[in-house]
């Protein structure tokens, strides 16, 4: 591994599939395109399940080396969005029966420098608009683990049924069934009080996408 974090391609047009084969066949310096490209799905169902940002982070991390140690064992039978998905979620669940510790949800500060639409914002229409999405980050913290997961692949990362519960391994009936309880449980107290935007909640960009990268590139290098 010979390039450094910054020189690292950041985005392709090939499938995920190409990107395999060439990473398989040597320029390992394309699955930073991989890492980038599924970042912030693996980051959003980890910090769903483990309700810490930082261990959410480290189980993203070691999501995509596990992934990059065992890309031989990538048969394509099933999507490589599925397939790192459900690592993540596993490395995830089983963080949290080893460790069950709660924080604090991150600064809004943090959330402010990683903002992706960089609109011109004053201060207290910003201030508003974090703790709305803080809010509902807690409310979410409230959801059964299960219904939680599920609430933020479907409704968060968009993903579909199918893709959802190819990552999760349960049926779609049980993926809607989730989605529905979840939904629920939120709809009255948050998203009709507040009309808030499931999207916002976790923001994950730029400094934390970047900070992955050059942690699992360093790891490799090593």
């Amino acid at each position: 591994m010979s390039a450094a974090p910054e020189t690292l391609p950041r985005t392709s047009k090939a499938h995920d599939n190409e990107l395999i084969e060439l990473v398989r066949a040597g320029d390992t310096d394309q699955f930073a395109i991989l890492i980038r490209r599924y970042n912030q799905r693996l980051y959003r169902v980890a910090r769903s399940i483990t309700r810490d940002e930082n261990e959410a982070e480290d189980v993203t991390q070691q999501a995509f080396l596990s992934a990059f140690q065992n890309l031989a064992q990538f048969a394509g039978r099933a999507q490589f969005s599925s397939w790192i998905t459900r690592i993540a979620v596993n490395e995830a669940f089983a963080r949290t029966k080893k460790k069950r510790r709660y924080v604090a949800l991150a600064a809004e500060q943090e959330a402010h420098a990683e903002r992706q639409d960089g609109e011109a914002v004053s201060p207290e229409h910003d201030a508003i608009r974090g703790e709305a999405r803080g809010i509902l980050e807690r409310a979410l913290d409230e959801l059964a683990a299960h219904h939680r997961t599920v609430f933020v692949l479907r409704d968060v990362e968009e993903l579909t049924t199918a893709e959802t519960a190819a990552a999760l391994d349960i049926t779609e009936e049980a993926v809607r069934t989730r989605l529905h309880r979840a939904r629920a449980a939120l709809r009255e107290l948050l998203l009709d009080r507040f009309g808030l935007a499931a999207a916002d909640v976790f923001p994950f960009a730029g400094a934390r996408c970047d900070r992955i990268v050059a942690y699992v590139f360093g790891r490799l290098g090593t």
